[in-house]
């Protein structure tokens, strides 16, 4: 089998942040969301994966390479527009050729790997594999209607009048027989060609399309929202490490991951929690669900259940920062503005002055 991800996209959803970066590089517990998705990839045993790019193609290429550090090979794909996940599929033809492959979009975080998906997939019959889990509002995914038997009867795009709540989780496997769908499908309203109308095809025509229903977690980081309950769900599967260095004065829990050259003075950090390379925390608090990247300086300053990234400080804030995304190079300190509490996404490079309490 090969493996296809999808990283095109310009992540709207994540302004001000995917100014400056692509949505599949924000890091979940310090590590880009793509990076997730390639490990998962490569720990269901493909290796030979393509990387479907768009306007943000080059910095994919630099921070991916060509796949050494994952022990797999990566080709590039380029797609000119984002014109569909079906036109994605049509544009890797070359790539993938007649083998049989697992397509994965690049931005989403699911519970326990893909390994049993690929296993059932690769010694069953199916001309393709969907994953579909339950969520609480499938008008804006795909949906998947099933029969008294369980199978598919059709997938609708981003129905107006959902007929179930049956998500497409965004995790695909089929052979080459997705080719002829794609070849036969029209563009949609939204002048995408769209991968439901394609898996619609296949079910219509008398292919064998099974709906795996997936019980864990899974979740699309395209909003600050969902980065950062995604965040919380990989910060709780880690295996706690202390890397660095803890004064006496601090107190650490056992649920924080302390990478190393990173420094712990006079500091309260609740877990489940990251603390990434040489970064200093220095008379703060570190509440749960929090991750820390390298390089950052977080001081005379508390934050709770936020993502910081590399190289930003958090210096002589008065009140808590709290459900927040924090972009890279960004210092936040104090100001003589009067604001009442503290909820950020920023972008890159920013600078922010807050009240001086």
């Amino acid at each position: 089998m090969k493996g296809l991800i999808l990283s095109g996209g310009k992540g709207t959803r994540l302004y001000p942040l995917t100014f400056t970066s692509a949505k599949q590089l924000i890091p979940l517990s310090n590590k880009p969301v793509l990076f997730r998705v390639i490990e998962a990839i490569r720990d269901a045993g493909v290796d030979d994966i393509g990387i479907v790019i768009g306007d943000t193609g080059d910095e994919i290429r630099t921070a991916v390479g060509n796949g050494d550090r994952w022990g797999v090979n990566i080709t590039y794909i380029p797609q000119d527009a984002p014109l569909g996940l079906a036109h994605a599929v049509k544009i890797s033809h070359d790539f993938l050729g007649d083998d049989r492959f697992v397509m994965f979009l690049g931005d989403n975080v699911i519970q326990g790997g893909i390994s049993p998906l690929i296993a059932e997939f690769a010694n069953s019959d199916y001309n393709s594999q969907i994953v579909l889990t339950a969520v609480s509002e499938p008008q804006h995914y795909g949906v998947a209607e099933l029969g008294a038997d369980g199978q598919i009867v059709r997938l609708v795009e981003k129905p107006k009048d959902p007929p179930s709540n049956l998500a497409l989780v965004g995790i695909y496997m089929f052979d080459n027989n997705i080719f002829k769908a794609v070849d036969a499908i029209k563009p949609s309203w939204r002048g995408e060609l769209e991968i439901t109308d394609a898996i619609q095809w296949l079910v219509e025509n008398g292919y064998n399309v099974h709906p795996y229903i997936h019980r864990g977690w899974w979740i699309d980081t395209g909003k600050p929202n969902d980065m950062l309950d995604a965040n919380s769900y990989v910060l709780e599967e880690l295996t706690p490490k202390n890397e660095g260095y803890v004064d006496r004065s601090s107190d650490v829990d056992a649920r924080v991951t302390i990478e190393a050259g990173a420094e712990i003075i006079n500091s309260v950090i609740r877990g489940p929690a990251i603390i990434g390379k040489d970064t200093r925390i220095v008379n703060a608090y570190i509440g749960p669900f929090t991750s820390i990247h390298h390089d950052c300086l977080i001081e005379n300053a508390e934050i709770s259940r936020s993502i910081v990234l590399e190289n930003s400080q958090i210096r002589n804030v008065a009140r808590r920062i709290e459900d927040s995304l924090i972009g890279r190079n960004v210092v936040i300190h104090r100001s003589p503005i009067r604001p009442q509490s503290h909820k950020f996404t920023l972008g890159d490079n920013s600078v922010v002055g807050l009240l001086n309490d």
